[in-house]
């Protein structure tokens, strides 16, 4: 098939948008597919249309089911579609929806977080993460890792917020890789490391250095207010990095229900008794590091190329069945 990709990343972006977009048209390739990704769309024909951003997407999707009404239409629901613009721009997020064919969610949850009338639609894919190369050694420091841009729904200080209240013997040191989405964030990361001897930020860096972070870090906090189905949770997975996570719908989706390593979203206090008890107890982290190990093999690119296909047989059936019979 011919695919056409929207998505609002530019080339060259670090957004986790770009990364996904980038990284589906190679798995749809190698399934034997020609993929074309884009950032704007002005009527050109395919076999199939996906469109990253039910709201971000509107227009191009509106445009694209106008000029080709017999083909099929796959719309991703991001973090930010589920739990932001569905709510702030409902009209719009969810014409956008009822045109699709089908309806990719990021995280098994997504289900439970949209209106029913488009659950028949939804089918989930969970984004994959390649196997990095283990790390040679022992761990010899007590390093928690943040992995993320500084932004709003990411909550990025939480850790080292959380990092303040532990006591003087702890080890633990809170380092943080993510680029500043604005001057504001900047500033607030830039004094948080000033005031607070436990916190590092690295600022934007690259996949090399995050890997390299990861091998390094006894564990990683995702501390998201907000989460479609965070990649970075996949990587940790794959690398068998016990993930300490807010009890967020786009976490859960991804860790499971009965997942121990939650803490209350944006409560510091919280995530302090979970970082301390990760430090303290050997027992814990090692029952952490085991769930995320089992993991695993839900996010490898074969399991993410199996689940795209399965998406796209959904949607030509689907539009198969709205289309009239000559």
């Amino acid at each position: 098939m011919n695919i056409t990709l929207i998505t609002p990343a530019a080339p060259g972006s670090r957004a986790g948008n770009r990364a996904t977009a980038e990284r589906w048209g190679q798995l749809l390739e190698t399934a034997g597919h020609q993929v074309n990704i884009v950032t704007e769309y002005h009527g050109e024909p395919c076999d199939l249309f996906i469109a990253l951003h039910a709201w971000r997407s509107h227009e191009a999707v509106g445009r694209f089911r106008a000029q080709h009404p017999l083909t099929p239409l796959i719309i991703v629901l991001t973090g930010t579609d589920i739990y932001d613009h569905q709510h702030r721009f409902p009209e719009v997020t969810h014409e956008s929806m009822a045109q699709a064919d089908c309806l990719v969610g990021l995280h098994h949850r997504a289900g439970q977080d949209i209106p029913e009338r488009f659950t028949r639609k939804l089918t989930t894919v969970l984004q994959s993460a390649d196997k990095p190369a283990r790390a040679s050694g022992l761990k010899q420091d007590f390093d928690i890792c943040v992995i993320g841009h500084l932004r709003d729904e990411k909550d990025p200080l939480r850790a080292a917020l959380a990092a303040r209240q532990l006591p003087e013997t702890s080890a633990i040191r809170v380092i943080n890789a993510g680029k500043a989405h604005t001057l504001e964030w900047e500033q607030k990361a830039l004094a948080e490391q000033k005031a607070n001897p436990r916190f590092q930020w690295l600022g934007e860096v690259d996949k090399p250095t995050i890997q390299n972070l990861m091998n390094h870090s006894r564990a990683m906090v995702i501390s998201s207010v907000m989460e479609g189905g965070a990649n970075v949770v996949s990587e940790a997975c794959r690398a068998g990095l016990p993930v300490i996570a807010s009890d967020i719908s786009g976490n859960i989706g991804l860790l499971g229900d009965d997942y121990p390593g939650y803490f209350r979203v944006g409560n510091d206090t919280d995530l302090a008794r979970l970082l301390q008890r990760v430090e303290q107890s050997p027992e814990f982290l090692g029952e952490l590091e085991d769930r995320v190990k089992a993991l695993a093999g839900s996010f490898t690119p074969q399991a993410e190329q199996a689940s795209l296909l399965a998406a796209i047989e959904k949607a030509v059936a689907e539009r198969t069945r709205l289309t009239p019979s000559k």
